[in-house]
């Protein structure tokens, strides 16, 4: 992982393509003609203290495959979410996702000493809902009709967590996982 910059643009734009996912409807991806001004809305965010988005890079491509942030950072409260993630097809269900994990969770626990760290997904995207269950979170609860989609569609909001307390065992899952993965 590594700050989001518009240094990233092309590896994100071909990203996005491996699997065309700005047309899944359960999710909100940036289409490629879109790319260079969701960096700069992020950018812009960031400056403005709301969120700290990052790059992620394969190993083994050296190429940025997909984007994830810091965001609703509530410092009196010690919390924060982990959200607007999305990977390349070609990079989903690898370990990839566990390791940006790994360290986000790492910084925000350890370092940032939150109480509790947030993960929200549209309810019908059962694939990142398995995504952050693998991770260790558990469900907190459901905000039914909470967004309203670019289709028009209204979004039920699953939203999970993982608390200061849990950490250590969440931590102890995903270290086992990335050995695993190796």
């Amino acid at each position: 992982m590594e700050p989001l910059s518009q240094a990233h643009h092309d590896d994100l734009v071909a990203a996005t393509r491996d699997g065309e996912l700005w047309k899944l409807w359960y999710t909100t991806v940036p289409a490629p003609e879109t790319m260079r001004a969701v960096i700069d809305e992020r950018l812009a965010s960031q400056a403005a203290g709301n969120m700290l988005p990052f790059a992620v890079r394969s190993t083994t491509t050296n190429r940025a495959v997909g984007m994830t942030t810091y965001l609703n950072v509530e410092p009196a409260n010690r919390r924060l979410e982990i959200g607007n993630t999305w990977y390349a097809k070609s990079a989903q269900r690898t370990a990839l996702n566990t390791q940006a994990k790994w360290l986000l969770l790492t910084h925000a626990f350890e370092r940032l000493d939150c109480i509790a760290v947030e993960f929200r997904t549209h309810y019908h995207n059962r694939q990142s809902r398995r995504a952050i269950e693998r991770l260790g979170a558990k469900l907190d609860g459901v905000l039914r009709s909470h967004r309203v989609m670019a289709d028009g569609s209204l979004r039920d909001t699953c939203v999970y967590s993982v608390v200061a307390s849990e950490w250590p065992t969440v931590r102890l899952l995903l270290n086992a996982n990335l050995v695993s993965s190796v």
